[in-house]
């Protein structure tokens, strides 16, 4: 985790649609600062920034310094953000100041390492369940994620919540049954039409419609025709 960060804020006295979109174009967002039983603060940052910090190992979970100019310097995290939804750039973000010696709940990402014996010998499909697990600890200890080993899994087994190496003083929230990786069998299933339907289609009505229509006028015109010999 990247402690060692520092982000640079500006106090904002400005609301409102006009001055955030002014604010965008001059290169910065608004955000807001809450947290620690303190009012929130509104400010304006540099969005660059805080996309080095959500592209980073930690991601979202990354403690840094926040430093308000002219005002406090304390300990924060990324608690929710807002993109464009088109080009995706950054509109807003939330922060929450961070006390270091509370503990506090973490959403925390999995990762997997090594092939599983189930897809390497059997020709199972190695399925990743749950991408990130809920845990509590303090700060210092929130890891940037949690790697599992599949390597030992065969065919129809799976690891579960409970089974993951929590180190130090961390909690597991996340329901301990519930399933993280497992390997499951490849399913094919194979549809086919009816033989007969696609060897002998059938004649078009309209063309059956025609040919009767066409009989139907030729009588009637052997008829009228056979009236006005009589009437000679």
């Amino acid at each position: 985790m990247a402690k060692s960060i520092a982000l640079a804020a500006q106090p904002r006295t400005t609301s409102g649609k006009g001055p955030a979109r002014q604010m965008r174009r001059e290169g910065r967002i608004p955000a807001t600062l809450y947290g620690a039983r303190q009012e929130p603060v509104s400010l304006s940052l540099d969005p660059r920034q805080i996309g080095q910090i959500l592209h980073s190992e930690s991601g979202h979970n990354t403690i840094f310094t926040l430093q308000v100019s002219g005002g406090e310097t304390t300990a924060a995290m990324l608690v929710d953000w807002q993109r464009e939804p088109l080009q995706g750039r950054l509109l807003h973000v939330d922060l929450k100041r961070i006390a270091l010696d509370q503990r506090m709940k973490v959403r925390v990402p999995i990762h997997t390492t090594g092939e599983a014996a189930g897809v390497k010998l059997q020709g199972g499909i190695l399925e990743v369940v749950l991408r990130e697990v809920e845990i509590e600890c303090l700060p210092g200890e929130i890891p940037e994620h949690l790697m599992v080993d599949v390597s030992g899994l065969n065919l129809n087994q799976s690891i579960r919540a409970a089974e993951l190496k929590l180190e130090g003083d961390r909690k597991l929230l996340t329901d301990p049954d519930r399933v993280i990786v497992h390997v499951v069998a490849v399913k094919e299933v194979v549809e086919a039409a009816p033989a007969e339907a696609a060897a002998t289609p059938a004649e078009p009505e309209v063309i059956k419609k025609g040919k009767a229509e066409t009989e139907e006028g030729a009588e009637k015109g052997a008829e009228k025709g056979a009236e006005k010999e009589k009437k000679k």
